[in-house]
Formats: structure tokens, sequence, C-alpha cells
């Protein structure tokens, strides 16, 4: 998906800009857990378009995937690792529930994000924050297969075959480069391996996908 925000309960303007960061991770990792779904079995030799891929995105309406994320910060020693599960319900309900090293839940629910976190629940809403509510609606955009309003927000730029391919986006908006210089996706076939994202400061973080299936409990 994001500049400073408010909530609509008072908190601090550090806690502020920490959970509008992780809101802009889970709207990016929406898009994962629609990819970590595998589809219909595509060619793996042939060039992977960003036409087919958006043809592909557009067949799942839910999925659940569980995710390892490791983030290197300037203000850490060493990387930053957590684990959890993702969860996308179409058209606008996305889920990111972190489960180690300690427990957080994000929801994503049309308009309002929600977050809980030391038996604490905070709430914003999106419309009062254009630039968050424009990185997440671009995902909801990907997610539909609306290649053209991925392409109003974003540079988008499909590179590799089928068995190998990378999806890379670059923010249009000067505002969300002083966040987030890339956002780089790699698959094989219908499924995604790995959401990078490289913040203007240096930071940058990896998430590797494990799809759940279906039927599982």
């Amino acid at each position: 998906m994001t500049a400073v925000r408010r909530c609509l309960f008072p908190f601090s303007l550090h806690r502020v800009v920490r959970i509008a960061r992780v809101a802009r991770m889970l709207a990016v990792t929406a898009a994962a857990i629609a990819l970590a779904v595998p589809a219909h079995a595509a060619d793996a030799g042939s060039a992977w378009t960003l036409d087919r891929l958006m043809s592909t995105l557009a067949q799942h309406k839910s999925g659940r995937a569980t995710f390892t994320e490791t983030k290197t910060l300037s203000i850490a020693t060493q990387p930053v690792e957590s684990s959890g599960e993702l969860v996308f319900v179409a058209p606008d309900h996305l889920e990111k529930h972190t489960l180690s090293p300690k427990p957080e839940h994000l929801v994503v629910d049309g308009d309002m994000l929600t977050v809980e976190r030391n038996n604490r629940k905070y709430t914003l809403a999106l419309a009062r924050y254009p630039e968050l509510g424009a990185f997440i609606d671009s995902i909801r955009a990907t997610l539909a297969g609306n290649r053209f309003a991925l392409e109003r927000v974003y540079k988008v730029a499909v590179s590799g075959r089928g068995d190998d391919w990378t999806l890379t986006l670059t923010p249009l908006d000067s505002r969300m480069l002083k966040v987030v210089s890339t956002i780089t996706l790699d698959g094989t076939r219908d499924v995604l391996r790995s959401v990078a994202i490289r913040q203007a400061d240096g930071d940058r973080s990896v998430m590797r996908l494990q799809p759940v299936a279906a039927n599982a409990n």
C-alpha cells in the first residue's frame, strides 16, 4: 500500500507510524495470499505477461498462507524474524496474524484497519489517510485483476517465465516513494514464493509463503 496517520483512539505518534507501516505490509501480503493459493496449472515455459498474471490473480476469491518474515532494520544489529498466518476474503477483507515472536493481529475490513497487540485494540479509518488508502486499494485492484487501476499507482514490470517470474512495483507518487522504493514478488507458475519490500530509508523485509489447503483446519 503511507505517511504518518492518526488513529481513532489517541496514542503516540511513534505508535501510529509503526501501525501504518505494518498496515502497508498487510496490504502487500494480501496479494501474496492470492497468489500463494495454486490455481489451474500454467504453462511453465511460456513468457509470463502482466495480463496473464492479473488473470491468475482474479481467479482467487479467498486464501490462506503461513508466512515467515525477515526484516533488516537500521535500528537492529541483526535481522528480525516473525511468523504467522495470512487470510484474504474477497473483495476487501485482509488479515495478518503474527504468532511469533509476539502475537499481533491486523485486519482490514472495508474502510477500516484494526490492530490488536499487547491486549489493546486500535482502529484507523482509511478514508482519513488517503496515501494509506490508495496503497491498500491498489492491492485490492491487483486481487481483482484490474491492471489499469494498478498502473495508476505503480510502474509495473514483469520478467521471467511461468516457472520463474518476477513482478516489480515502483510507486509513481512521490510521497509513497519517500516510504517504499520497490515491492518485488517472485513466483513459480500460480504460486508466490516471496514478497520483498525495500523502503526508502534502506530498511527491507522479505516474506516467504506457504499455501494452506482450503480444507485444512
